[in-house]
């Protein structure tokens, strides 16, 4: 994995939270090239209650105005616009009125797309993560999109954030040595795009969702 960390704090051991990806560059490349490599890395969320860390183990790729799987096929909206802003930020929406879904805005440069969070192991503050889910699994807090933003308490406040500086941030972590590729999830009126193997999952990891 080639992203830009940040210098580890001095004092104690660092933690995974310490070791950030600091390079706009890493963000600024088509969504089909960054979703693979955002398998096993960490979302950080520097909440006021505390830090919560996971590790990413599914995603989806959604490539711009042409995908018409992806919210950038219907032009700017005031729900889309931080996809058509710089990389590297969050573009976060409501979907049913209930739940929120995280996206990572990539490139190239101004192109509109956007890789979906779809499940993380949650590895620090999982007594913040099981106050917002509730008594499910530990591999069920963080397992599904809308599941994620709950156990991290992302929601529209977030949406436009810069992933650089906070207090929602990446780190870097090891690239798994297995992944799968399946269509996307629940795409069925997206033309030809509803097949195409744009999700991508760490093999046999039991913290993806159910599907």
């Amino acid at each position: 994995m080639s992203a830009t960390a940040a210098a580890p704090a001095a004092g104690p051991a660092r933690t995974v939270s310490q070791i950030l990806v600091a390079d706009r560059g890493w963000f600024d490349r088509s969504a089909l090239a960054v979703a693979p490599e955002l398998l096993g890395m960490y979302l950080v969320h520097d909440h006021p209650d505390g830090t919560i860390v996971g590790r990413i183990v599914e995603v989806e790729a959604y490539l711009g105005p042409e995908d018409l799987a992806s919210h950038a096929a219907h032009g700017v909206t005031p729900r889309n616009g931080a996809m058509f802003g710089p990389p590297g930020h969050l573009y976060v929406y409501l979907i049913y009125g209930m739940h929120h879904c995280l996206n990572v805005v990539t490139g190239p440069g101004r192109k509109p797309e956007a890789v979906l969070i779809r499940a993380a192991e949650i590895i620090e503050g999982e007594e913040l993560a099981r106050q917002r889910r509730g008594d499910v699994p530990s591999h069920r807090l963080a397992a599904g999109p809308g599941n994620l933003a709950a156990a991290f308490d992302l929601d529209r406040r977030h949406d436009g954030a810069d992933l650089l500086t906070g207090p929602v941030r990446l780190a870097t972590g090891t690239q798994p040595t297995r992944i799968e590729r399946t269509p996307r999830v629940g795409m069925t009126t997206a033309g030809a795009w509803t097949d195409r193997p744009l999700r991508f999952l760490i093999a046999d990891d039991r913290h993806r969702s159910r599907r």
